[in-house]
């Protein structure tokens, strides 16, 4: 519950503070006495001016995303609009006392539209200031769009609203959203004084919605404004930002009030405040972390297998202050993986996304070894060898001799059973699957696979490890290849049976990235090497025979020598480093050559036509029907994770709000109807499942909306 106090320091100045822990959120409840507390300071003799601030050392991260829930359950939008002019212009803008928000931590989204609607704004060093507001589908609602621009200038307020990304108080202050940079020691000191400043005329009282000398011409803005934008909520921010330049910010701010009450309705409003609670609730898991465990710190890690996984997921472990010993089988091969490592952190630094000492830190606390010599006082290991069996046993059985007692035995297997990885050793209760999503580093989901035997101690600990790693954690079933690989299998096999049916690859892989995925499925198999697609579908076959689709494609792709991006040739020409991939039509001829093979073309058709809408269905229909089945046998606890999963593992469009949502908005009847029809035409790999089935007669997937952890 959010808590208003107010102070009147013997100056005179009211000293309003909010508390909501843990990021001080607002809500309506606490909106309301906020307001009730300004009334207050206004009437009241002995205060000349307010300050705003948070407790707990952050100003607000804005608006509590219930609170959006709760408008989308109702239908009822005006609440936060008719607070933006009750409290933000009439109390607070345009009250006839001055107030200076004292911000420290962070003030984002409606915390940011507190702080400018406030005479003067002051912050901490460590302060980050922003407008998320388009990553939930929706633009701000409290004056941010028109404020921003005429405190920061128009360009640079488009850039921050459009990538919804934080600044630095430092820079804050060099474009005129803050005032003045003091320590947290001063700034309660120093925001008195400024406020006192404004009330004895030394310093002015700026009414930020007023302001147009940061305001440009139209006529200098034409190309900015005339972005390209296939998101409704990204155009309803240009266009209500450009209204507000013509017909002055009072204006604006009416028009983002009415486009904030249409875009909170919206599916992809809905599919925004969906995934954030169903993403928190990813590690919540009964049984496990409901029962008093506390994490034990992970300080050493040994990653054996230096490839494209080891590499990636040491880098990921060496970035979050973990030390890692790193084991290949040689010195050349250890050779290549540090090289890979000190190349992720090159990029990283090259994106700006780490500094220089950064990176010589990190590089500080990877050793690379070629025996298990240096593994007595590690606290878990991670093997990331080839997907083959034996070798993974093999592995298993000498990190269990060399590796104390309490030391956790991870696999990053992508498919295969951890029972058989894992039956040659004595540790049962310790071993665990941690499966990380290429390139580790950067990918932020981690599904975790723990066997029947493994302790709720080793499961706890990876949780942890997760959130180190800055992944959200998702705890599944053992099963063959797992929650996120078993629901997309037919993703991909779709899409070769799509080709084999006389469909363009290229046009396949264009009308997927159009749809929302940031590559096809034929570039992504280039990309993640076919050896893993040909070892995930022989697992997969042996598992589900009865509806799997394997083309004899990526064979003879293999058989060709070519090996995807790694060698620079595959269905795609990647001719250099940063240049976009190029379609490479001398592999047309052995599509041909699989088409023939499998000869499903129907009878009498040389050229099969689909439109792109049924291509994105062919794709993706059987992935939702798979999904279906991964929820009826419980591989995941609860539906939404698998929208978790699709987003954060295959980069589902998060804007659809994950597979099952987007399966929901489409209709489970349809999508019924329609793998009924191609059952009939192409067989078993069309099949729906019985949960969808069921699921058509309720019509609706998800059963309940993602929980409140």
């Amino acid at each position: 519950m959010m808590m208003v106090k107010m102070q009147v320091e013997s100056e005179g100045v009211a000293v309003i503070s909010m508390c909501n822990p843990p990021v001080n959120a607002l809500t309506l409840q606490g909106l309301a006495e906020l307001k009730n507390k300004y009334m207050e300071a206004m009437e009241r003799d002995d205060v000349k001016a307010i300050i705003l601030m948070g407790d707990g050392g952050k100003f607000s991260g804005g608006l509590d995303i219930n609170v959006m829930r709760t408008m989308q359950e109702t239908g009822d939008v005006s609440v936060v609009t008719n607070m933006s002019r009750d409290l933000v212009i009439n109390v607070i803008e345009d009250g006839k006392k001055p107030s200076v928000a004292a911000v420290q931590g962070y003030a984002l989204g409606g915390g940011l539209e507190l702080a400018m609607a406030c005479s003067a704004r002051l912050a901490t060093p460590e302060a980050k200031l922003g407008l998320p507001e388009l990553t939930f589908g929706v633009i701000p609602g409290c004056g941010g769009t028109q404020r921003l621009p005429r405190l920061v200038g128009v360009s640079k307020a488009v850039n921050m609203l459009m990538s919804s990304e934080s600044i630095m108080s430092e820079e804050g202050k060099e474009i005129g959203l803050i005032d003045e940079v003091v320590s947290a020691q001063e700034l309660l000191r120093v925001s008195l004084a400024w406020a006192l400043d404004i009330v004895e005329g030394r310093k002015s009282r700026t009414n930020s919605l007023s302001k147009t000398d940061r305001l440009a011409s139209m006529s200098d803005l034409h190309a900015l404004f005339n972005t390209e934008t296939a998101m409704p909520h990204h155009k309803a921010c240009l266009d209500v930002v450009r209204y507000g330049i013509v017909s002055g910010g009072y204006c604006g701010l009416s028009k983002e009030q009415k486009l904030f009450e249409e875009l909170v309705l919206s599916n992809t409003a809905k599919a925004s405040v969906h995934l954030h609670f169903a993403q928190r609730a990813t590690s919540e898991v009964a049984g496990i972390t409901d029962v008093g465990l506390t994490p034990r710190k992970m300080k050493r890690v040994g990653v054996i297998g230096g490839g494209l996984m080891g590499s990636c997921i040491a880098t990921a472990l060496i970035l979050a202050n973990i030390n890692v010993i790193l084991k290949e089988i040689n010195t050349e091969y250890l050779q290549k993986a540090i090289t890979k490592i000190q190349a992720n952190l090159e990029g990283l630094l090259r994106k700006g996304k780490l500094g220089h000492d950064e990176v010589v830190k990190s590089l500080s606390m990877l050793k690379g070894v070629s025996d298990y010599s240096d593994f007595k006082e590690l606290d878990m290991t991670i093997e990331a060898v080839y997907e083959e069996v034996s070798l993974k046993q093999s592995v298993f059985e000498e990190v269990e001799k060399n590796c104390p007692d309490h030391c956790i035995l991870a696999s990053t297997t992508s498919s295969i059973d951890l029972n058989i990885i894992g039956n040659k050793t004595k540790s049962q209760d310790r071993i665990v699957g941690a499966h990380f999503f290429s390139p580790a580093h950067i990918m932020p989901l981690l599904e975790i696979i723990p066997t029947e035997k493994t302790s709720a101690q080793v499961v706890v600990d990876l949780i942890t490890v997760g959130k180190e790693l800055k992944k959200v954690p998702l705890v599944v079933k053992n099963c063959p290849a797992f929650a996120v690989n078993r629901t997309f299998f037919p993703y991909t096999q779709a899409a070769y049976f799509l080709a084999d049916l006389g469909i363009d690859i290229f046009r396949i892989d264009k009308v997927i990235t159009t749809f929302g995925m940031p590559m096809g499925p034929f570039q992504f198999h280039d990309i993640t090497g076919y050896g893993i697609a040909l070892a995930a579908n022989k697992e997969i076959d042996k598992a589900f025979s009865d509806r799997t689709y394997i083309s004899p494609l990526l064979d003879l792709i293999v058989s060709s020598g070519r090996t995807g991006k790694s060698n620079g040739k595959g269905y795609y020409l990647y001719e250099k480093r940063g240049n976009p991939p190029i379609p490479d039509l001398s592999v047309l001829p052995i599509v041909e050559e699989s088409r023939r093979k499998m000869n499903i073309i129907p009878q009498g058709q040389c050229v099969m036509t689909l439109s792109d809408q049924e291509i994105v269905e062919m794709v993706f229909f059987p992935v939702v029907n798979e999904a279906c089945r991964v929820i009826d046998e419980g591989v995941v606890a609860k539906a939404s994770d698998l929208d978790v999963a699709s987003v954060l593992g295959m980069k589902f469009p998060s804007h659809l709000g994950g597979i099952i949502f987007w399966g929901d908005m489409i209709g489970p009847k349809y999508i019924h109807e329609s793998l009924t029809k191609w059952e009939k035409m192409y067989g078993g790999f069309f099949k729906p499942s019985n949960y969808l089935a069921e699921r058509a007669a309720r019509g609706k997937l998800l059963s309940d909306p993602a929980p409140s952890p």
